[in-house]
This record gives C-alpha cells, sequence and structure tokens, in this order.
C-alpha cells in the first residue's frame, strides 16, 4: 500500500475518534475568510473548548460512513471547516457570536449541519442549538428553581421565629413591669 493512502486511513481514523469522543461536530463552509479572521475565530473555539480543524471533506465523509452515517454525503463539499465541541451547544453560540461580532463574517462563513446525540442536524436546527442554553446554564437555572422556594421557607421559618422571640421578649417585660 503507498504511504499516501496510508496517511489517508490514518486522517479517518483519527476524524472517527473525535467524532465519538465529541458532543458534537459542526460543520462550516467558510469562503474568502482571510488567515487573521481564522486565527480570531479559531482562538475564540479554544477559548470555549471546540477545536476548529479543516480535512479533506471526501475523508471526513468516510469517516462518518464507517461509523454508519450517509446524511452527510450531500452536505460536505466546497471549503468546509469542522468543528469539534466537547457538548451539544458551544461549537454553533461561537459561530453565531463571532459572525454577530464581525459582519464581515457573514457571509464568508455559514454553519452547513451538525452531528449532535447521533443524529444528523440541519442549517436550521444548528440555529436552535446557537440559541439554546448550555447544559451548565439549564442545570443552573433548574438548581435555582428548587432553592427558591427553599430559600422562601426558610425566610418565612425565621420569621415565624423572630415573631415568637418578640411576642416572648413582650410577656417578659410586661410581668417584669408588673
Amino acid at each position: 500500500m503507498s504511504a499516501n493512502l496510508e496517511a489517508k486511513k490514518a486522517v479517518v481514523e483519527e476524524i472517527k475518534a473525535r467524532i465519538q469522543e465529541s458532543g458534537s461536530v459542526l460543520f462550516a463552509n467558510y469562503d474568502k475568510i482571510t488567515v487573521s479572521e481564522i486565527g480570531a475565530l479559531r482562538n475564540e473555539f479554544k477559548k470555549a473548548g471546540c477545536e476548529y480543524k479543516v480535512y479533506k471533506n471526501t475523508l471526513v465523509r468516510k469517516a462518518f460512513n464507517e461509523l454508519g452515517y450517509t446524511q452527510f454525503d450531500n452536505d460536505l463539499n466546497g471549503t468546509m471547516a469542522t468543528i469539534f465541541s466537547k457538548d451539544e451547544t458551544s461549537a454553533a453560540k461561537v459561530l453565531k457570536d463571532a459572525v454577530k461580532n464581525n459582519k464581515d463574517l457573514e457571509e464568508k462563513l455559514v454553519a452547513k449541519c451538525a452531528f449532535v446525540d447521533n443524529t444528523y442536524v440541519d442549517k436550521k436546527g444548528v440555529e436552535a442549538l446557537a440559541n439554546m442554553p448550555s447544559k451548565e446554564e439549564l442545570i443552573a437555572k433548574m438548581l435555582g428553581s428548587i432553592q427558591a422556594p427553599l430559600t422562601n421557607f426558610a425566610g418565612v421559618l425565621s420569621s415565624l421565629l423572630r415573631g415568637i422571640v418578640v411576642a416572648l421578649n413582650g410577656i417578659a417585660e410586661q410581668k417584669a413591669n408588673n
């Protein structure tokens, strides 16, 4: 076997491993984007725990096909970036924020599809992911909802105890004056 074919097989295996260990894989078309814009974008993804990579579409397609997913065959064409994320929403949020903060990227960088929880997600689904709160935010909201009634209950008990203490103190003062 040629060294080139072996190298391609190694890249396919690397892509498969990254797909399996990622919470989501986002695909975005990039066109006429500058090196400095890509550098800034890579830094933003890195801060969010994501990795921005560019692979040959045929190798990414082959990796997905070997994992049993053929839904990406039609979408993997053109200049495509692959963004691996540990969670489901970070990559989509960073992409959305990058485009929102830099209007020059609006036409240059476009989300195409994603792979989330072993499922193909189309462009509209990627937009929904970008608007969705992260898992940590949802957990924090849930804990806040659970904690609020407990906090209110503690406040009610505290005011009851305070009322009892004031009443007992009033009775004690009244008896002391008599």
